[in-house]
């Protein structure tokens, strides 16, 4: 059965009910989707937030994103899943990006959801510049998300 394209990156805004749509389209085995929006919050860190940039590495961002994809299909039965993760400059309120994931039932999507989001935020090559009243900040990953993703056994590669 074919599957709607898994990863895009892109500047442009989108829709999470077309999205879901899309992915659940034809296929009466799934009984649940699991989904996850990001957005641009206007404070971080304790500093105002004015806008968010969001740069990656074309071509490695979607392999990298992709192979994490597979690894999810292996650890959880799940049919389906979608990522959308915006670049360029992004306001407050913002949607950043989307993670969907299709499954049978709800237990696996949730748990392959959380699985792709602690590897979005410490793996893949997008990077976040921050514009704050005091200047651009690079933002780094938490040791928090550190933590979560090892809870998978996945050693975080930018400690």
């Amino acid at each position: 059965m074919a599957f709607p394209q898994r990863v895009t990156i892109q500047t442009a805004d989108f829709d999470l009910g077309a999205e879901v749509t899309a992915l659940r389209a034809s296929d009466a085995r799934i009984g649940a989707v699991c989904s996850f929006i990001g957005t641009v919050r206007d404070r971080n860190d304790g500093a105002d937030v004015a806008s968010m940039e969001l740069e990656h590495y074309p071509g490695m961002t979607e392999k990298s994103i992709e192979a994490m994809i597979d690894e999810a299909h292996r650890r959880f039965d799940i049919l389906g899943v979608r990522v959308i993760h915006r670049v360029g400059l992004l306001q407050p309120l913002a949607q950043i990006m989307m993670v969907a994931v299709a499954s049978a039932h709800r237990g696996e999507s949730f748990q392959a959801c959380e699985f792709l989001m602690d590897y979005l935020k410490t793996q893949a090559p997008i990077w976040k510049k921050e514009q704050t009243p005091e200047g651009a900040r690079w933002v780094d990953a938490r040791v928090a998300d550190d933590a979560a993703l090892a809870r998978w056994g996945i050693s975080a590669s930018n400690a």
